[in-house]
This record gives C-alpha cells, structure tokens and sequence, in this order.
C-alpha cells in the first residue's frame, strides 16, 4: 500500500509582513485528506519590515529561513532545495490558500502527474474580490509541484520553468479556486510602464528556452529529447509574443511587424496553435495592446501569466 503524499508549504516573504501571518494560517490551517502536511517553511528573502516579528511568533509551528536579499529566482530555487516533502506548495507570502486546496490537490497527485496548476480567486489589498469570478492560475501560489522533478529544472529565476512538467504531458490543470491571489500597489511585477512587464517575460521565457534546448540532450527522467525540443521552441515563441506585445505598448508598430515573422517561425516549429499570432498581428495592425496597462493606483490589478 502506498503511503500518502507529504506536502511542504513554503512561503515567499520579502516585506510582506504585514500580510504573513494570514499565509502561514492558511497552511497550517488545512482540511484533512489524502496527504501529510510535512511542514511549513517561510523564506524570509531580507525583509526589513515586521516579517521577522511575524515569523518568531509562530516559530513553534513553521520553520524559517532567514537571510540576506537574493530576489526571486534565489527564493524560488531555495523553495526547492530546502523542503523535504514530496510535493511542494508554493506560496507567495501576500496571497493565501483556500482550507480545501492541499485535499483537493491530492486527490490529484496519481500516475505520472508530476505538476499541478489550478484556478484563483483575485482580491485587492484587503482581501476584497477584484473580478467576478474565479481567474485561471498559473502563478507561483497556484503551483503544487512535485519536489524531485523540479529539482531537475534548478536554479530557476521564475515559477514559468515549472511549467515545462506540464508542457511535456505531465500536468494536470484543475479549475477549482483554491488561492486568493492578492493585488496591490506594491506587487512585485510593474504593469504600468509600457512594455516592462512583458519584457521581463520574454527575457524569462528565452532563458527558459534555451536550458530545454540544453536539457534535450541528456533528458530527465520524465521527458524525451523530442518533448524538451518542442517545449523549448514553444517558450522562444511565447518569449517572441512579449516581445511584439512590448513594441505594441510602446508605439513602436513597425518593430512589432517585423517580429511578427520570427514570431510566426517559432510557433510553426512547437507545432503549436497559430491563434496567439493571429491575435499579436490584428494587436499591430490596429496598433491597440493585448494587455489593458495599469494605473500607478492599480498597479498588480490586472492578474496575467504566462500562459
């Protein structure tokens, strides 16, 4: 009889203490199911507000790890390499889970799943609903990933290189809701200036690209060299779809144009649907963005991913 999965919650904290004892409770606080709740780890990535209070009021129930700053992608990776369950729930220290989303979750961790993506519930800074119903994930807080594959994936500078489980056929995306992704002016991700964001992700899905293209020639264990090649020519054409996004939000239309052909090249070799460039090119023939920009006030209040 095979025992069930242990799960570690590990939480992401820089400067959101004020939203941090919410987060550990959510993990702590789960409904009983199939699993085993290892244990809660908070990274404390060099915050200097009150995470460290937070932190040593609930030292008894959590572990922590405290540092100098190292950024995301270092937080990220560390998630990783310092949890010791199975499956790890990744969670972003101003968001907070639902009681029922590490049950749920486990009745899907079965046969060679080796990733798991679900729904979100986006609210503002005090926990009030931002949309009208839930939002398709794909965030670090709505990623449960189990911990041995990922280790293959490190170091990782973003929750997209976890992705590449799924595109390799060995996710399972569920719609139920299980996270409260919360917006706020002081979101990690600026969606207000043209074209930063999608920058940054066209920066991180080439990087991405290129570790596939690498990995394709010693494969782990759960992908094949042909499944890496495609996942990897997949992400250089997301990574070409930010870039003509970017030019767009700029003005700079026949930038765009010209690298709508690159963009249309690198979609046809991931075999992958032609509706995203059909979408970019109508977005640079009538010069309006894909992606509404954020005010300096509702800056974070446009959830987006990757995908």
């Amino acid at each position: 009889m095979s025992r069930l999965p242990r799960i570690s919650c590990v939480i992401l904290c820089h400067n959101y203490g004020r939203y941090l004892d919410r987060a550990i409770s959510s993990c702590l606080e789960q409904e009983p199911g199939g699993f085993v709740l290892h244990e809660v780890i908070v990274i404390d990535d060099g915050s200097s507000d009150e995470t460290e209070e937070v932190c040593q009021r609930r030292k008894g129930e959590i572990k922590i790890i405290r540092r100098d700053r190292r950024g995301f992608g270092q937080t990220l990776t560390d998630a990783f390499l310092a949890s010791t369950g199975d499956w790890v729930a990744l969670l972003d220290a101003d968001d907070w889970f639902y009681p029922s989303k590490l049950r749920i979750c486990a009745n899907a961790m079965a046969g060679e799943t080796l990733f798991l993506q679900h729904w979100e519930t986006v609210v503002d800074s005090q926990g009030n609903p931002l949309l009208e119903g839930p939002h398709p994930g794909g965030n670090t807080s709505t990623l449960v990933i189990h911990r041995q594959a990922a280790l293959g994936l490190l170091p990782v500078s973003n929750e997209i290189f976890f992705h590449t489980l799924r595109d390799v056929g060995r996710g399972v995306g569920l719609q139920d809701p299980l996270t409260f992704y919360r917006v706020h002016p002081r979101s990690m991700t600026d969606r207000s200036t043209p074209g930063v964001s999608q920058d940054y992700r066209a920066e991180v899905c080439s990087a991405l690209s290129d570790r596939l293209r690498r990995m394709s020639r010693e494969p782990p264990p759960w992908a094949s060299a042909r499944q890496l090649r495609r996942a990897s020519w997949k992400f250089r054409s997301l990574a070409a779809a930010h870039r003509v996004e970017s030019a767009v939000q700029r003005k700079k239309r026949l930038s765009a144009m010209l690298l709508m052909l690159g963009m249309l090249m690198d979609t046809l070799r991931a075999r992958a649907p032609l509706d995203s460039w059909r979408r970019a090119l109508s977005s640079v023939i009538a010069g309006r963005p894909l992606v509404r920009l954020a005010t300096p006030q509702e800056q974070g209040a446009s959830p987006s991913s990757f995908q």
